[in-house]
């Protein structure tokens, strides 16, 4: 009787421990991937100024500004802002917009969430920022080093209104 119990016990005992295993291992590292970074996108300043804001744009703006919350993330050597950016957004379904621009040599976010610059008043647009500080170069450029924490925040008034508005005219990071 003990060995027919114990025939039933151990599979069920195994498959439950494996069920609980598999929900507190973290997701897998994506092949090529090397290091981790953090990366959010928020466009709370509207909330603050939403009597500028495209009246068709009003059901877009989520209500705590929130597009994406601060996400892990990993990367390979080598990545930068805007890869990390795009990939994720693809990932997440978030809908994305960006022109190259050869002559910077680099790429432009226009839009993220259906948000666009100058939705909020003709000073308005997406900043990032690394570690808290605005960069001087643009998003392709900006190549990421491990434990970055990366924000792209929406401003109503050219960065002024985010702590920005030096990185508008070339001050700010790395």
């Amino acid at each position: 009787m003990k060995c027919k119990w114990l025939i039933i016990a151990l599979p069920v005992l195994a498959a439950l421990t494996g069920i609980f295993l598999f929900a507190i291992t973290p997701p897998p590292v994506p092949a090529g991937a090397e290091y981790g970074c953090t990366l959010s996108v928020r466009c709370d300043t509207i909330l603050d100024n939403i009597g500028q804001l495209n009246v068709d744009k009003l059901e877009l703006i989520p209500l705590d500004g929130v597009i994406l919350a601060e996400t892990a993330l990993y990367f390979a050597e080598g990545a930068s802002v805007f890869e990390v950016l795009k990939r994720t957004l693809r990932e997440q379904g978030i809908h994305f917009e960006f022109v190259e621009t050869p002559f910077f040599a680099s790429a432009y976010v226009e839009g993220i969430g259906n948000i666009y610059e100058m939705d909020c008043g003709p000073l308005s647009g997406w900043m990032f920022r690394v570690n808290g500080e605005f960069a001087s170069q643009g998003c392709s450029l900006y190549k990421l080093a491990p434990n970055d924490n990366v924000e792209w925040l929406y401003t109503c008034d050219l960065g002024r209104d985010i702590g920005g508005g030096n990185a508008s005219l070339g001050g700010g990071g790395r």
